[in-house]
């Protein structure tokens, strides 16, 4: 099993950008101390629910002061930049670490990101197939062009190659952010992974699997690749002696921060949204994933593995907003968690 750092550089209420940033660097540089896989980067626009808008440029930083961790994005909006840019930097990052680094990428929202940087709600709505197939394309072949409805150019090398990394591994791994059957589909025709949200359960989470399987099948994917498909699961992570000292932590900061960081989100058209009520959902999340005790949170987590044959998981634990709890949550998880699941 391999547990990595759910980063989402969150401003809580009271909270600098900066003071969220840095609370962001060092939970990764915890993370590598404290013997975690991973740390997966967030990547938000405009809004103080995640204060990193570029998960790319973190990871780079990262990987820079880390020299064992894996670092990933999860995910890299994919609609608000060019394939090609977000390939070539990816490919950068593979080659300069070693193999260390993962690409997520996902469609993100319908929110106004869309109008700043130029995509327009095409690009949401119906360009992510096109965007990702020019994506991999450019992470596997050594020469590409383009003619789609979007993205249209003559051939052109791609430099720097990742195969050229001195790594086993011939390219970044690209992991795809599924919250649909669409999506679901879109990942398995091409024997991606998927990333699955901290919003949906176990029982939901085993179904996406199952049909991502079905549809990889139908696609004629090898069978070593759809049995060996490493998955994510993102989640909550708190631990502490009793359960309902690290709910009580999650509950009394968890709300304000997304309250505060939901209701930023503008939408590009206009469009009514809901939005969860944020005590009920922070309860949802506590009810779902590790959060209590270091030997329930060993159990929720194999538990979660058995039910739906995920082994990486991706935990948000920066949900107390503090600097110096984050960074013993993260020790504990490293120290009195991780030693179980190995």
């Amino acid at each position: 099993m391999h547990v990595g750092s759910f980063v989402l550089a969150a401003q809580f209420p009271g909270q600098g950008q900066g003071e969220a940033l840095h609370r962001a660097v060092r939970t990764a540089e915890v993370a590598e101390e404290a013997g975690l896989d991973a740390v997966w980067l967030a990547e938000h626009h405009f809004v103080p629910y995640g204060t990193c808008p570029s998960a790319v440029t973190l990871a780079a930083l990262l990987l820079g002061r880390t020299s064992r961790l894996r670092v990933g994005t999860a995910v890299s909006v994919l609609p608000t930049v060019h394939p090609v840019a977000l390939g070539e930097q990816a490919a950068l990052l593979h080659v300069t670490s070693g193999g260390r680094f993962t690409l997520g990428v996902g469609r993100g929202g319908p929110w106004v990101d869309l109008e700043v940087f130029g995509a327009g709600l095409e690009a949401y709505e119906r360009g992510f197939p096109e965007s990702l197939d020019l994506l991999v394309r450019w992470l596997r072949e050594p020469r590409v062009s383009a003619r789609g409805p979007r993205f249209s150019f003559r051939e052109v090398p791609v430099v720097p190659r990742p195969s050229e990394a001195l790594t086993e591994v011939p390219g970044p791994e690209v992991v795809v952010a599924c919250t649909s059957p669409a999506s679901v589909r879109l990942a398995a025709e091409r024997g991606l992974p998927m990333l699955l949200g901290m919003h949906v359960g176990d029982e939901e989470k085993a179904e996406m699997v199952a049909l991502w399987r079905q549809h990889a099948r139908a696609a004629g994917r090898p069978t070593e690749e759809i049995t060996g498909a490493a998955h994510v699961s993102a989640g909550v992570c708190q631990i502490a002696d009793r359960r309902t000292d690290a709910v009580e932590t999650l509950t009394k900061a968890m709300p304000g921060w997304l309250k505060q960081g939901l209701e930023a989100h503008v939408t590009v058209d206009g469009r009514i949204r809901s939005m969860r009520d944020p005590l009920a959902y922070t309860e949802l999340l506590c009810g779902l994933h590790p959060v209590g005790t270091p030997r329930l949170c060993v159990d929720r987590l194999a538990a979660t593995s058995e039910r739906t044959g995920i082994s990486r998981f991706a935990l948000l634990t920066e949900g107390s907003g503090d600097l110096a709890a984050t960074e013993e949550n993260v020790r504990r998880l490293g120290a009195e968690v991780l030693p179980h699941l190995r």
